[in-house]
């Protein structure tokens, strides 16, 4: 009688299908969701300025808002008597000087008391830099009338250059963001520098400054909105309407004529187009340069 065996042979495991993950899909919808919120932002960031210089080439005025919608009353005499009732190519010279050289101190104070703060050690330094961000919380009308009387009084600088520049030369906020950068420097680099005989000015010059290019660039942008859009300063200090930077000038523009205009409102957002245009075209040229710089690379090994 034979034995019957039973065949006890491994069967080949059946995989079992499975669906796709999920995970791409998902991943595919957060980016859709994220491009459409910052799509949204960015119109509601730029409907103002859309509203702005749609309502500065209206002939008629239009308050609603509605007047954002481009029609066929598109003029540019709104400019046009800006320009026969203000000396823009003056007020634009006066505004430049005057905010070059706030830029120009500000640049020159804050890399070296930044510099200082950063890599020089002094007695009271620490202290020295809660002073300086002291500074930051006090506000600039608190300080009008002994500046006035300072700078105009004693000084005799009223109707002057250098008068509008003073107030403004040092900018703690400038420190700060050169102190931060300066900081984030490796100490290699300085103390190669010091072992190859390099004094302080040698290393802030050659070694420091290539290496804090976007703090230059971001101190020069923060400094620049400042000045450019100052209106009570120079207001107080120039008499002379020849020595009136391009705020003053369209601020006593539309308190004095743009009432008077067939559109007053159109005289005002013209007004306020021309002072914003070059601060918008400032920080669209030079926007791709806010890139962070590898400061590490400087250091092999």
């Amino acid at each position: 009688m034979t034995r019957v065996v039973p065949d006890i042979a491994p069967r080949p495991i059946e995989r079992r299908r499975t669906r796709p993950s999920s995970g791409r899909e998902a991943g595919r919808g957060w980016t859709v969701l994220r491009s459409l919120l910052l799509a949204g932002g960015a119109v509601a960031f730029l409907f103002p300025f859309y509203y702005m210089l749609i309502g500065s080439l209206q002939a008629e005025p239009d308050t609603s808002p509605a007047g954002a919608i481009p029609s066929a009353n598109l003029t540019l005499d709104n400019y046009r008597d800006i320009n026969e009732r203000v000396d823009l190519l003056g007020s634009l010279v006066n505004s430049g000087i005057f905010t070059g050289g706030v830029i120009l101190a500000t640049v020159v104070f804050g890399v070296l008391a930044g510099y200082a703060l950063a890599r020089l050690s002094f007695r009271g330094r620490g202290t020295l830099f809660a002073l300086v961000l002291l500074v930051q919380v006090v506000p600039f009308q608190l300080l009008l009338i002994p500046l006035y009387v300072l700078i105009v009084r004693s000084y005799g600088l009223a109707d002057s250059y250098l008068g509008m520049i003073l107030p403004f030369a040092i900018n703690t906020t400038a420190v700060f963001v050169f102190r931060q950068f300066f900081l984030q420097l490796p100490d290699d680099l300085f103390a190669a520098a010091r072992v190859d005989g390099a004094g302080e000015v040698r290393i802030l010059w050659a070694v420091a400054l290539p290496l804090v290019r976007p703090a230059l660039l971001t101190a020069v942008l923060l400094t620049f909105i400042g000045p450019w859009n100052e209106f009570l300063w120079p207001f107080l200090i120039t008499k002379q309407a020849d020595m009136q930077p391009l705020a003053v000038s369209l601020a006593n523009y539309m308190t004095n004529v743009a009432a008077r205009t067939a559109n007053p409102y159109g005289a005002i957002l013209a007004g306020a187009c021309v002072l914003a245009a070059p601060a918008v075209a400032l920080f669209v040229a030079f926007q791709r340069h806010f890139t962070s710089t590898n400061i590490g690379s400087g250091v092999k090994g």
